[in-house]
């Protein structure tokens, strides 16, 4: 019996967590996770675009699906292809694209 007070205890109190994560970020556990794997499917897809070498340098950050695309790339092409390759991803549902194009000197 003793046993069970324990495990229901632990269960409350991993449910209340969780709950309380949730209400800090608005996203759910589920949410965090799917986040996390559409941020990696991007970086992958980015990393093994042949198209555009420097798309190894884009930081890539996700929320609810949308996501987002950080840093500084050589050219104009590279900026367009990035937001390309992250609308190709399975998840994704908005791009927003906040890439700079380095100045040539």
């Amino acid at each position: 019996m003793r046993h069970i007070a324990h495990l229901l205890s632990v269960g409350l109190i991993s449910f209340v967590l969780a709950s309380g994560c949730a209400a800090l970020t608005g996203k759910t556990a589920g949410t965090n996770i799917d986040d996390a794997g559409i941020t990696a499917s991007v970086k992958t897809n980015l990393a093994s675009d042949r198209g555009v070498q420097t798309l190894t340098a884009v930081d890539v950050d996700t929320n609810k699906g949308v996501v987002s695309l950080n840093g500084v790339v050589d050219s104009l092409a590279a900026k367009q292809r990035a937001a390309e390759v992250a609308r190709q991803t399975s998840g994704v549902t908005k791009v927003v694209n906040n890439l700079q194009v380095a100045a040539k000197q």
